[in-house]
């Protein structure tokens, strides 16, 4: 007699596990995002088995079948070698190149690039190594006619069209690639499982599946994933805790630029972005992204100002712009794109109270050029900058920089990578810095021929207006 199917309630956001259903999640507090789990005779573990039983003790992979501990200090570490992917700066978000039996995560709004990006990947890896590329969505010719749009190698690309994680697993160890690629993880589904593909349940066996499967035999795996309208990773929230890296393929205002941002990240540093640009023959990396975000009219306007934010593990340059008029009506506007809502409403308060400066019965407006989310502190002295310049009407000289936090009690604080920040400006071609007084360095007053400027509160900040 078969066991009874045991059942569990899910929430599709935030992954909170409930014994019968309701409403409300109370994790989350979000409404009518609870469904119901099947969790029968492990699935995930079942159609891994039917796979990869055969490898196991080639892939090294041990468990605890025999109860075996041992001290932290004893476990051998093996030199992870990394295989580049081709792109310098798909390798940067991934920390430094494809790790074997990692499992990466790639989501974005549909039309952002990810199945080219990982179609562009594998046609270069195919040159050293053996990949495998599995669509879901599109029919092979529409592979095939993308490929030869872009003008892309495709001789020893080997590709499938499939939607059964059983008979992706068997293929797999069949062909025994290095590179797997699954496009969607949404429409992938375990033939154990009663549940259409893109439910909460299919989803979370069909990745935890794939996950084992890349731990036994050290394939990598790449998965692309669908998000919602919010811009978040479509599914449970257990897709995202069961990879070893995910990564958002974000597209801003410019519709010419894709933005790779990493969320997570068991081998290497999170928040790193790389900038690839969307041209007909496909996604090109920028190397030097500042320069984009930089390109700035000859002639500039009052509430503009240049900053260095710190992504990752090196500077980027951006623009940053405010708008401050009469405001017509009686309730005055506050538009933040790029920046903090909260944050600008708290400046505008520190800017009243320890200045003397009363924008209470203005409009103001702040864009981040080139649709760069900023999610440090850095920013601060230079939207306060370029709110005064804009209220003042005087323009900021082209060739100024500035960066640093604003405290509530009115003090500029110093910012992680002060000189590093410094250096980028210098390269770039900045005469002159206004920064944070710890983050100036010592004993000099310029590095190179960038002049650079100390300020310790908000009214040395404001005089220099």
């Amino acid at each position: 007699m078969a066991p009874r199917a045991k059942t569990m309630f899910v929430c599709n956001q935030c992954g909170a596990e409930y014994s019968r259903w309701q409403g409300q999640c109370r994790q989350c507090g979000e409404w009518n995002t609870i469904e119901e789990v099947k969790l029968s005779n492990q699935p995930a573990e079942r159609a891994v088995s039917r796979g990869v039983s055969r490898v196991a003790s080639l892939s090294g992979f041990a468990g605890m079948a025999d109860g075996k501990v041992e001290n932290l200090s004893e476990v051998k570490i093996a030199q992870t070698v990394r295989m580049p992917s081709g792109y310098g700066e798909f390798d940067r978000v991934l920390g430094g190149g494809i790790v074997p039996g990692s499992v990466v995560l790639i989501g974005g709004n549909p039309g952002a690039g990810k199945s080219t990006l990982l179609l562009q990947t594998v046609c270069k890896l195919s040159a050293t190594t053996k990949v495998l590329y599995i669509t879901g969505e599109e029919s092979l010719e529409q592979v095939a006619l993308r490929a030869q749009r872009l003008a892309l190698p495709t001789s020893q690309v080997r590709i499938g069209a499939e939607t059964s994680i059983d008979n992706i697993i068997a293929v797999a160890m069949q062909e025994q690639p290095s590179v797997l690629v699954v496009d969607s993880i949404q429409v992938m589904h375990v033939n154990d499982v009663d549940s259409a593909p893109g439910s909460v349940t299919q989803v979370r066996e069909s990745a935890a599946a794939l996950t084992q499967f890349a731990k036994r035999t050290g394939i990598a795996v790449f998965l692309v994933g669908h998000v919602t309208k919010e811009g978040s990773l479509a599914g449970p929230k257990v897709l995202e805790h069961c990879v070893d890296c995910s990564v958002l393929l974000e597209a801003g205002n410019d519709m010419r630029f894709r933005t790779l941002r990493c969320h997570k990240n068991r081998f290497g540093a999170v928040n790193e972005i790389g900038v690839f640009a969307m041209t007909d023959k496909g996604l090109h990396e920028i190397k030097n992204p500042s320069a984009i975000f930089l390109n700035r009219q000859e002639k500039v306007a009052p509430g503009s100002l240049a900053t260095c934010v710190w992504e990752g593990t090196r500077p980027l340059l951006v623009e940053l712009q405010c708008l401050v008029d009469i405001s017509q009506y009686g309730n005055p506007r506050r538009l933040s794109l790029g920046t903090d809502a909260n944050r600008l409403s708290m400046l505008l308060s520190v800017l009243h109270r320890h200045a003397g400066i009363q924008l209470a019965d203005q409009d103001v407006f702040v864009n981040v050029v080139g649709g760069v989310k900023i999610d440090g502190t850095s920013a601060d002295v230079p939207l306060i900058l370029a709110l005064l310049s804009s209220f003042t009407e005087r323009p900021i000289s082209r060739t100024t920089i500035a960066f640093g936090e604003i405290g509530l009690t009115g003090e500029i604080r110093p910012v992680q990578s002060g000189l590093e920040r410094l250096g980028e400006a210098e390269k770039q071609g900045f005469l002159r810095a206004i920064v944070p007084f710890d983050n100036a360095p010592r004993n000099k007053s310029k590095i190179g021929n960038l002049e650079v400027i100390a300020v310790k509160n908000i009214q040395e900040l404001v005089e220099l207006v």
